[in-house]
């Protein structure tokens, strides 16, 4: 056969990948790719029946507790995209590292997933901490890393697709309906001691004063890991805030809502929002410890609708009756998802025509578990702002519903 021939069937096959990954992701479920696509020409693990990606999240330690159920929905996702035929005609396989909640050890995995095990992408992180440390390794060897946490934004790399909500999403939102429902004009800001939690807690404290004219009244911070909150409730108790706002992460959010409660510190008192608890922490929190309280998330697993159902059910039968999923969990799961599409609309795996795929603004997904998002160029998602009110049973009721927010990651004013 002439190369001119062989040019056309190499063409013909790539159109074809674009046109079906334009298609909805229901089509894409049921889409069996039985040719052979052309792979890589960046060296990544890639053979003629399979593609390896790595996972990579904390296993261990303190952010064991919001970290495992990212890794779970991932491997939901993987699964079932497995059992649909694969992604151009491929399985995925996993090679799966520990970050350890030490992020030096999470720049170390990278480096070994990217390196010597060559994945095609990785899925993993959770903190902003451990993300920073291993952004560096992604750029220098020019990884795809899908990030599923909500974060501060003020970020934007050509090696990352944040699957979770930015600030404006998130922060801004949250304060604005606590503002207008409850007529909160004080707030004690409290959070875990990294960057996360203190450059949301500047964003915040920004927008309580210049643009809802409200007042901080407190701001204190606890080393990640700390369960000793005496000293900042009796602050509390003190100050009388209107808001309590909270960015306590991981196991220590266990502590701090069990000795809250022990202080007498209840809803039918005290109003508090806090951007980082989702079900996962609830599970070792006990919903005894704060019913009432409030938490801004794009996902709530309690969320009706169609996409949901299927998921939740589909999530318990692969990780016991008794688990329970929270946002990161859920952005988890979208992350390949979203990388399978990317992929097969370049058709490759090359990290930079996947990444050129991404950027095009047309990727969307409409059975995603939230309801529906779409890929913005900036990386980010397109997410509607939800928040719950915890009940006793460790589940949150839906009291608000904002509508698609377009992803900011650099809003003017707060950087």
């Amino acid at each position: 056969m002439s190369d001119k021939s062989n040019n056309r069937r190499f063409w013909g096959r790539r159109k074809v990948v674009r046109a079906i990954g334009a298609l909805p992701l229901g089509i894409l479920l049921a889409s069996q790719l039985s040719w052979a696509a052309p792979a890589t020409t960046t060296g990544q693990a890639v053979t003629d029946d399979t593609v390896t990606v790595g996972i990579l999240h904390s296993l261990t330690g303190t952010m064991a507790i919001s970290e495992t159920g990212a890794q779970e929905a991932e491997k939901l996702a993987i699964k079932q995209i497995n059992e649909s035929g694969g992604i151009l005609g491929r399985q995925i396989k996993i090679i799966q590292e520990d970050g350890a909640s030490d992020w030096p050890t999470f720049a170390e995995k990278s480096r070994k997933l990217l390196v010597n095990d060559k994945v095609a992408a990785v899925f993993g992180c959770w903190t902003s901490a451990s993300r920073k440390a291993a952004l560096p390794v992604f750029e220098k060897e020019n990884g795809l890393l899908y990030y599923p946490t909500f974060y501060e934004g003020l970020e934007q790399s050509k090696n990352v697709i944040y699957t979770g909500q930015e600030a404006t999403q998130q922060i801004l939102d949250g304060l604005n309906w606590v503002a207008k429902e409850k007529g909160a004009k004080t707030f004690y800001l409290i959070g875990s001691d990294y960057i996360w939690p203190r450059t949301s807690m500047k964003i915040a404290r920004k927008h309580i004063e210049t643009v809802l004219g409200g007042k901080v009244v407190g701001e204190e911070y606890k080393p990640l890991g700390d369960t000793q909150f005496g000293t900042v409730i009796n602050k509390i108790r003190l100050k009388k805030p209107d808001v309590i706002y909270a960015a306590v992460v991981g196991g220590s959010n266990v502590a701090w809502f069990k000795q809250l409660k022990a202080a007498g510190i209840t809803s039918k008192k005290q109003t508090l929002l806090t951007i980082s608890v989702t079900e996962d922490e609830v599970l070792g929190i006990g919903g005894e410890n704060l019913e009432g309280f409030y938490s801004i998330m794009k996902y709530f697993q309690s969320q009706d609708n169609p996409n949901n159902v299927a998921f939740v059910k589909a999530f318990k039968e692969m990780w016991g009756d008794d688990s329970v999923i929270g946002d990161v969990t859920q952005a988890a799961y979208l992350g390949p998802w979203l990388w399978k599409a990317a992929v097969e609309k370049a058709g490759t795996f090359d990290v930079d025509a996947v990444v050129a795929a991404s950027e095009e603004g047309d990727i969307e997904l409409t059975t995603a578990p939230e309801g529906y998002v779409k890929l913005h160029p900036n990386h980010h998602l397109w997410s509607k702002a939800r928040v719950g009110k915890w009940k006793k049973d460790g589940q949150a009721e839906v009291v608000y519903t904002s509508e698609l927010l377009e992803p900011d990651p650099f809003p003017e004013g707060y950087q």
